[in-house]
């Protein structure tokens, strides 16, 4: 199916929130880990999230032009491509975006979508994410509101986040953040919420102790009940339908029932990226251990070009960064929730 539409962008959100299951958001950063989520979803019949990070963007650039917003038009257009071979529906989201890049990233993104609507095409991202969380909360929802606008005129969808997700990601961190920053308030949610709302639909990653990074299970002190007291203060003063569609960061390390009580306090889609670099890197590296005299030219013998042919390893990354997305349609509860032909 061509990548989502604003409508059914919208569809699978709600339907999601309706029936407690969140979506695997995938960070990507070449036609191959983008081809893996696509593979991973589709053999779990499960929709999903692709999204491209402003380093994954510069990445996909090529180190010689490293252009965020460049790498992000490429990837975004081999998913408008390719997706329309599979039977499930994806969207394509930016993530963390910070507030010194956003006239460097968010803003040529939207620039693209409108050269595209105005030659009849769909939106090249059906949504992208603010991260003001570095900005005392008044200046974070007033960036917010007015990027809002922006993406509202456009039929995408603004992510924000309020508090601050620990450790590092994509080269930005937030190591010694205050303890108190790492738990979004009530109060703070409900601010969010009003300041927001007026604007058009939006997703909110509040924050309950989670942290970017990679960990044992058990090491990252998790409070999802922080979610639920949000949403209550919210839907308490304006009524069931304001309950937000919230978002999950820094999962790795996050225990399987800390992750599910999430999806009934709102949570609809969960960011996964350290989990499925490591799943794509592990077969390469066995790959290169298992077939080292083949993979170099030692001794002076020629190597075996089946073994060092980019496409031999790759391929196995492929298949390995697929298999832990198909974990995570388990652990999300997404498997078999496709909207396809719904």
């Amino acid at each position: 199916m061509p990548v989502a539409d604003f409508k059914t962008y919208c569809q699978m959100i709600d339907h999601a929130k309706q029936n407690h299951y969140a979506y695997p958001a995938i960070n990507v950063s070449s036609m191959e880990t983008a081809n893996a989520v696509l593979k991973g979803l589709a053999e779990s019949k499960s929709d999903g999230i692709i999204q491209v990070s402003t380093g994954g963007g510069q990445f996909a650039s090529g180190s010689s032009i490293n252009d965020m917003a460049l790498g992000a038009i490429s990837i975004a257009q081999h998913v408008h491509l390719v997706a329309e071979r599979y039977n499930i529906v994806v969207a394509l989201h930016t993530d963390h975006c910070q507030p010194g890049k956003v006239d460097s990233f968010i803003r040529p993104l939207m620039e693209e979508t409108k050269r595209r609507r105005l030659k009849g095409l769909p939106n090249l991202f059906n949504s992208h994410m603010f991260d003001g969380s570095e900005l005392p909360m008044d200046e974070n929802l007033r960036i917010s509101q007015g990027l809002m606008e922006e993406c509202s005129a456009l039929d995408i969808i603004l992510e924000v986040e309020i508090g601050v997700v620990g450790g590092e990601e994509d080269g930005v961190s937030h190591e010694g953040a205050p303890a108190a920053k790492l738990y979004t308030t009530p109060e703070d949610m409900l601010a969010a919420y009003e300041a927001l709302s007026p604007k058009g639909r939006f997703m909110l990653a509040a924050t309950f102790g989670n942290v970017h990074g990679v960990y044992k299970p058990g090491n990252v002190k998790l409070k999802p009940a922080i979610l639920k007291a949000g949403q209550d203060v919210v839907t308490g003063k304006h009524g069931q339908k304001a309950k937000m569609d919230l978002v999950f960061h820094g999962g790795s390390g996050s225990s399987q029932e800390e992750i599910q009580e999430t999806l009934g306090y709102g949570v609809i889609k969960m960011n996964i990226d350290t989990d499925t670099q490591y799943a794509f890197t592990k077969p390469v590296v066995d790959h290169m251990f298992k077939n080292y005299d083949g993979v170099l030219k030692i001794e002076g013998e020629v190597g075996n070009k089946k073994h060092y042919d980019p496409r031999a390893y790759l391929k196995k990354g492929e298949a390995g960064m697929a298999d832990r997305i198909k974990q995570a349609t388990l652990d999300l509860k997404s498997q078999g929730q496709t909207i396809f032909g719904k």
